[in-house]
């Protein structure tokens, strides 16, 4: 078997609108490592887009699905529910960043989080508006694509999106939008579209994800905080991609001065098994009756079970505080490498914990994506996993699992490197 082959097969069987980064098979994986189909190994800096934290494989992680296999492995928690989902919801209720008492409920995927928690935004309010940001990524259905603030590739020739969708810039230093920019925007909407009072939620990245890992400027949270009190409007705190000490805090929320109202989770919560989820105050979350939410795969036992260790790895490993290790040993290898005069051009760099990002745009410093995506497989003939985001591809991400250890780390920024120096020589 080979990876031309596996290519060929896949053309045939699968339709084109699943895009795949890398043109290899995986055959085996371990922590921060992975094997091809021909053997060839690669260090891991997607981490499956941000879903193993507590990388591949994890030896907790596999003994709790393995001892869950053994007494279940669905029933459905609608039908007959399970112990396992009451403590994960407890566990998280405890430690989410939101105010007074938290309640939790599960899903499958990260788009279902976000339709869930805009479903409650509207059923606790009576309001159907909601605001997102440009820029901002919150899913692949039709709702969830909806708020998502990026035309290519998400939403080009897919519409109509449903209604009472709406979005501003996001301002952050590194995407070069102002607050007061936003503001203008905000209060245009405001005048033009939709008064406040019919707004149900800003759902929010606390770190853009697809978008490029821009932070929002903090006082933006002040100005939600307020309309907030003025108006009623929810905060949604998308954590999608940022949750689960990846950001050196357990939530990315928590590097700001606000408490949101809802907290979607997924990605690195379960350590690669599908599970998602929304946590928020208990009054919001209980504005729904029973039989409004849920789903027949939603909180998995097996991917309860997963969780449930991963929670215990993020405490006992120290990730959080590993997270911010990682991400300061990335910033120095990439100002290193900036600061040569062989290299791509680098810019921007930023992101919080070890969740790193920089731009390199192309030889007229036109950030137009296609000098990463070069820069991205010449790692990847390295034996390097590299993934590019931003609104026009020219953001190179790294989110490298914080299981990794210090030599292994290393290594896959040696390799980032002469890709950057590669593709200067060719440019």
């Amino acid at each position: 078997m080979t990876n031309q082959t596996l290519l060929a097969r896949r053309s045939s069987a699968v339709p084109r609108g699943v895009a795949t980064a890398t043109p290899v098979y995986a055959a085996r994986a371990e922590n921060a490592e992975i094997w091809d189909v021909e053997g060839k190994r690669y260090i891991d800096f997607a981490g499956g887009i941000a879903v193993l934290n507590v990388g591949h494989r994890h030896p907790r992680v596999l003994a709790a699905v393995e001892e869950q296999l053994r007494a279940y492995t669905h029933t459905a928690f609608q039908v007959m529910a399970y112990e396992p989902y009451i403590e994960l919801a407890e566990r998280l209720n405890a430690i989410a960043p939101v105010e007074g008492a938290a309640k939790t409920i599960f899903f499958t995927t990260g788009a279902e989080a976000t339709e869930n928690a805009v479903k409650i935004a509207r059923a606790a309010t009576g309001r159907p508006g909601v605001i997102a940001f440009a820029g901002g990524f919150h899913g692949r259905t039709l709702l969830s694509s909806a708020m998502t603030g990026k035309v290519n590739p998400y939403k080009r020739g897919l519409g109509p999106f449903p209604a009472e969708i709406y979005h501003l810039p996001l301002p952050s230093p590194s995407n070069g939008v102002t607050l007061d920019e936003t503001l203008r925007a905000m209060d245009f909407l405001f005048a033009a579209d939709i008064e406040p009072e019919r707004i149900a939620a800003f759902i929010i990245e606390p770190v853009q994800g697809e978008g490029g890992f821009h932070m929002p400027d903090p006082e933006l949270y002040q100005v939600l905080a307020r309309l907030r009190e003025q108006y009623g409007i929810m905060i949604i705190a998308d954590e999608v991609q940022s949750g689960f000490a990846r950001t050196g805090k357990m939530f990315g929320i928590e590097h700001q001065p606000v408490r949101p109202d809802l907290i979607t989770i997924a990605k690195s919560l379960a350590g690669g098994f599908p599970l998602a989820g929304v946590i928020g105050r208990a009054e919001v979350m209980d504005a729904i009756g029973p039989g409004g939410l849920g789903g027949t795969y939603a909180g998995s036992p097996v991917a309860v079970a997963a969780a449930l260790a991963v929670l215990d790895v993020i405490a006992e490993e120290e990730l959080i505080g590993r997270a911010n290790h990682i991400g300061a040993r990335i910033r120095a290898a990439v100002e290193a490498a900036a600061a040569r005069n062989d290299t791509v051009e680098i810019t921007g760099l930023r992101g919080p914990g070890a969740m790193i990002a920089f731009d390199v745009p192309d030889p007229a410093g036109v950030p137009d994506g296609t000098t990463a995506k070069r820069v991205a497989a010449a790692a990847l003939e390295r034996g390097l996993v590299l993934l590019t985001c931003g609104t026009r591809g020219q953001t190179i991400r790294i989110l490298v699992p914080l299981t990794a250890n210090d030599t292994i780390l290393d290594e896959g920024l040696a390799i980032m490197t002469d890709a950057l120096v590669s593709v200067a020589e060719l440019a």
